[in-house]
C-alpha cells in the first residue's frame, strides 16, 4: 500500500467514476484500475462493485474509505509542519432536500474558509438519493425531515445502510406562496383553501413513493398538481401560476428578494429536520464546520436546536 494508492481511491470517490478520476489525475485509465486491483489484493478486500450505473463502494470499502481518508489527511499535516508544503484542496459534499437554509449554510461555510483551493460539492436531489449517496460517502452529510408517516420506512432505510440521523429542529408546516397570491396577506390556511390552485411538489423518480416525498401530507388527493426537478422552477412556476408548496418555512428574504411569501399551515403534524451521516466514518473539518454553519442559519431564522 502506498499514500498515492490511498489517494487515488479517494479520488475516484470524490469523482463517482473511475474514469472521471482518471482524467482529473492525468493518468490511463487501465492504471488507476490496476491501482485499485492492487490494493484490493493487498487487503483481500473489494473496495468497489462495478455497476451498470457506474461504480459504488462496498461496505468493506465504506470502511477502508474512512481509514484512508484519516491516513491522507495526517500525512498531509505532517507535509505541511515538515516540508512546509502548502494544504491541499479541501473537499466536501453534501446532499440535501430542497430547503433553502441548507444552501444559505454552504454559502456561509464557504466565506468563513482561509483557503486559496477548495472543491465543494452541494446536491440538491431526491429523498432516496440523499440516503444513497452518504451510504457511500459520495456526500458526507444529507440533510432531510422525518414525520410520524415517513419516519418508520425512513429509519429501517437508515439502519439498513448503517446511517444516523441527526435531528436539528422541529418546524411546522408551511406553504410557500408568491407575495401577490390572493391569500397572501393571511397568518395561517387551511389546504382546502388552496385546493382552486396548483399544489408543486419535487418529483422523486423511480422512488415515487409517498413515504420519500419531500412535502409532508404527501397522500392527499390534490386536484392540481405540479412535478418538478429543482427550486428554481418551482419558485417561477410558484410565482406565474399562483401555485404553493409544502415546506418548513425557513425562508432566505435575503436572497428571494421578499417574492415568496411563507403561511402557516393548520395542521397537527410536525416535520422534523436533520442530517444523515454514514456510521463507519467520521466527519471532515469542513463537514463538521458545514454542520455549524447549519446551526446557526437555523438559530437565525428564529428556530430552537435540539439537544
Amino acid at each position: 500500500m502506498t499514500l498515492q494508492q490511498l489517494k487515488y481511491i479517494l479520488a475516484i470517490v470524490n469523482c463517482g467514476s473511475i474514469s472521471e478520476a482518471a482524467k482529473q489525475l492525468y493518468i490511463s485509465q487501465p492504471s488507476l484500475s490496476n491501482a485499485v486491483k492492487e490494493i484490493e489484493e493487498e487487503f483481500g478486500i473489494e473496495i468497489f462493485l462495478r455497476t451498470s450505473k457506474g461504480i459504488a463502494l462496498t461496505s468493506e470499502g465504506v470502511e477502508f474509505l474512512s481509514y484512508a481518508r484519516q491516513v491522507v489527511e495526517q500525512a498531509e499535516l505532517m507535509e505541511q509542519r515538515y516540508l512546509n508544503k502548502k494544504p491541499s484542496r479541501k473537499l466536501c459534499s453534501i446532499s440535501t432536500q430542497h430547503y433553502a437554509f441548507a444552501v444559505q449554510a454552504f454559502v456561509e461555510l464557504l466565506k468563513s474558509l482561509d483557503e486559496n483551493e477548495y472543491e465543494c460539492t452541494l446536491r440538491e436531489t431526491r429523498t432516496h438519493e440523499i440516503i444513497e449517496d452518504v451510504c457511500h460517502l459520495r456526500s458526507e452529510i444529507g440533510i432531510l425531515y422525518l414525520s410520524e408517516f415517513n419516519r418508520k420506512v425512513i429509519y429501517k432505510l437508515l439502519r439498513d445502510h448503517d446511517l444516523k440521523f441527526h435531528p436539528l429542529f422541529t418546524a411546522k408546516p408551511h406553504v410557500f406562496i408568491s407575495a401577490r397570491h390572493p391569500l397572501a396577506d393571511r397568518e395561517m390556511l387551511d389546504l382546502d383553501e388552496l385546493d382552486d390552485y396548483p399544489c408543486l411538489v419535487f418529483e422523486q423518480g423511480e422512488y415515487n413513493s409517498f413515504y420519500f416525498a419531500e412535502e409532508i401530507l404527501s397522500t392527499r388527493n390534490y386536484r392540481k398538481k405540479i412535478l418538478v426537478s429543482d427550486r428554481a422552477t418551482l419558485f417561477n412556476l410558484l410565482i406565474g401560476l399562483n401555485g404553493y408548496t409544502i415546506s418548513s418555512g425557513v425562508l432566505n428574504q435575503d436572497v428571494y428578494g421578499g417574492l415568496i411569501k411563507p403561511v402557516r399551515l393548520r395542521t397537527d403534524e410536525d416535520m422534523l429536520i436533520g442530517y444523515i451521516v454514514n456510521q463507519k466514518t467520521v466527519l471532515s473539518n469542513l463537514a463538521q464546520q458545514y454542520v455549524a454553519q447549519l446551526k446557526k442559519v437555523i438559530v437565525r431564522a428564529g428556530y430552537s436546536l435540539m439537544s
